[in-house]
């Protein structure tokens, strides 16, 4: 993931940030089947998604601790 789109994830909010890991996952999971069945020859493409789902979700917990410790 690029440095301009990390900037622009970590101003969403929580709620989407976790609509953006559901559409990551399934896309993973599409891809790995793809992969499976030959189709997919790009093996870091299913390296580069987990990555940056890692990213968002360190983000969204980031987002949650600093919640919590303004209430």
């Amino acid at each position: 993931m690029k440095i301009k789109e990390l900037q622009s994830i970590k101003i969403k909010e929580i709620k989407e940030l976790k609509a953006l890991v559901l559409k990551k996952k399934l896309e993973l999971l599409k891809n790995q089947v793809k992969m499976l069945s030959g189709k997919e020859k790009n093996l870091k493409k299913t390296w580069a998604l987990k990555k940056e789902i890692a990213q968002i979700m360190s983000i969204i917990k980031e987002k949650e601790f600093l919640e919590s410790n303004k209430k």
